[in-house]
């Protein structure tokens, strides 16, 4: 087995095994809490620019499928894992997490104290860093493993959603059933625009289920082409980056807004809609990633534990008067909903689609659902005026 070396830009050096390609690439390093889902993880477009080292001790159990993609391909820039099973056991399974990293081009590093790194993490935030993998490691690898961490530029101003975005396209896949796998829809209720900042596929197939018709455009598609649909309302995706760069987005949701088109927004598309109210965001010391996150909702008292990947949230002391916070991270006091007061438009910071993870925040799909059939209640009404 090849070795490799960790390298972060305050100077720390974890040496392990490599488990992917050979050769160097950095990004900025988070730790994710999930003890599953490693899969649907490393293929969230949530995650560009991002190396991605996992808290639970043991990655890789059940190998990897071709079903369980969250998008094409991997969008992480690494992986950190303290040990990797000599066997995995899956019956689904067709690929080892060795075989997909090394198909996917993806440089990763084993035998790892990742109890040590989630540590420096939490004490210094998230940071640059570099996993560089080769035959043998040299002192000078090492060097230079700092050196790339160092010359990470940071997510701080990146903006990423044009990168993940995909072209134009008809989405109607619906939700995995254990005898028959991935359905279809058969008849739609609602027409959905989907903005696409990097979405998740588990997020349109719950959309499919409550019998969306689903258009998904790119994240750059302006006003006037996402009204040409003809939606019945418009959902904004999950993403990477800093979201107050993305202004060509920020200007298409103020006047969806002033149309009073109902909106629902995901992880950036919930920053991206607080953005557009007026509201302001802020890079976190280091994010939320994991399963397993507790968000209260402000109005019932109630706890969820939710899926979580995101490293801006939205201030709450920006908040606008007719922006509302809905839910709250039990962890850090961070907003975790957004509610308009004047049009139907909310976002949840979380990955309420849960591809992994819980499915506490499922009802928030339904909400939307409401708020679509509300809206177009009141423009037959005002028709019949």
């Amino acid at each position: 087995m090849s070795s490799a070396v960790l390298g972060l830009e305050d100077g720390s050096v974890f040496y392990g095994k490599s488990i992917g390609v050979h050769g160097a690439s950095s990004g900025e390093i988070v730790f994710n809490t999930a003890m599953s889902g490693y899969q649907e993880i490393l293929t969230d477009p949530s995650y560009r620019r991002q190396i991605i080292t996992f808290t639970y001790p043991q990655i890789g159990n059940t190998g990897i499928n071709p079903e369980d993609y969250e998008s094409e391909k991997v969008w992480a820039s690494g992986l950190v894992l303290r040990s990797v099973p000599k066997l995995s056991s899956n019956w689904r399974k067709n690929a080892t997490l060795r075989d997909f990293l090394l198909e996917q081009n993806v440089v990763g590093i084993a035998e790892v104290d990742t109890r040590r790194l989630t540590t420096l993490l939490r004490e210094k935030g998230s940071m640059g860093a570099c996993v560089l993998a080769k035959e043998a490691i040299s002192d000078e690898d090492e060097k230079r493993a700092v050196s790339l961490a160092r010359e990470f530029p940071g997510l701080s101003g990146a903006d990423l959603a044009r990168e993940v975005s995909g072209p134009r396209r008809i989405w109607n896949e619906t939700s995995w059933n254990l005898s028959s796998g991935y359905g279809s829809l058969e008849k739609a209720k609602r027409k959905v625009v989907a903005l696409d900042f990097g979405i998740k596929r588990n997020i349109l197939r719950i959309l499919a289920d409550l019998e969306c018709d689903l258009v998904v455009v790119p994240a750059e598609t302006p006003y006037k082409e996402v009204i040409a649909e003809n939606p019945d309302g418009v959902f904004l995706s999950n993403g990477p980056g800093d979201p107050e760069p993305c202004d060509y987005a920020i200007d298409t949701i103020k006047l969806l807004l002033k149309d009073k088109i109902p909106l629902f927004g995901i992880c950036l598309g919930h920053q991206l809609l607080a953005l557009a109210s007026g509201a302001t965001t802020e890079k976190m010391v280091h994010g939320h990633h994991g399963a397993n996150h507790p968000v209260q909702d402000l109005e019932t008292g109630e706890v969820l534990i939710t899926s979580q990947n995101h490293g801006f949230a939205v201030k709450e002391e920006s908040l606008p008067s007719n922006l509302q916070c809905t839910h709250k991270s039990l962890f850090d006091g961070t907003v975790q909903g957004i509610a308009r007061t004047d049009t139907p438009a909310f976002g949840f910071q979380g990955h309420p689609e849960a591809s992994p993870g819980p499915k506490d925040c499922a009802i928030l799909f339904n909400r939307f659902m409401k708020s679509m059939s509300i809206s177009q209640k009141k423009d037959g009404e005002s028709q019949i005026a």
